[in-house]
């Protein structure tokens, strides 16, 4: 999770679903993106925004990623907040040829904030389907969580 989004939340800058709050307009869910990085790049806990320096390029990717969907709102227990995506992160028949290990989840509509950086191992794709599985949804498993 990156350190600028800790302190986003406390400002309630990022609305993950549609209800919205104080911040923003009622009913109305920010866009979520998620780009990929080469392993030369360094995107890390650090990172406060989307930049393109470092992003994967290739045959159908675009630049800034995929739409992230964010369909169940934030969950808690007595001692964790979490949120998972509903759906896995997919970027359809794409070549990346050049290794790439890490995607970074930002906010789109609060001017590219950073949301959270995610690292696995070194890959490449030829004309296929890249596409990183979603984690439970729960206090112990969820993708974002602060307990």
């Amino acid at each position: 999770m990156c350190t600028s989004f800790k302190v986003d939340m406390f400002n309630a800058v990022h609305a993950f679903n549609a209800t919205g709050v104080p911040a923003h307009t009622a009913g109305v869910a920010d866009t979520f993106k998620a780009a990929l990085y080469l392993v030369s790049a360094t995107v890390d806990s650090t990172t406060t925004a989307y930049s393109s320096t470092g992003e994967v390029t290739g045959t159908n990717y675009t630049a800034g990623g995929v739409t992230v969907t964010f369909g169940t709102a934030p969950s808690s227990t007595s001692t964790t907040a979490f949120i998972t995506p509903s759906a896995s992160i997919v970027y359809t028949t794409v070549t990346l040829s050049t290794s790439f290990n890490a995607v970074l989840i930002y906010n789109s509509t609060q001017s590219n904030k950073a949301v959270s950086v995610h690292t696995f191992g070194a890959q490449t794709i030829t004309a296929g389907t890249f596409t990183l599985t979603m984690p439970t949804n729960d206090s112990t498993n969820a993708l974002l969580r602060l307990a």
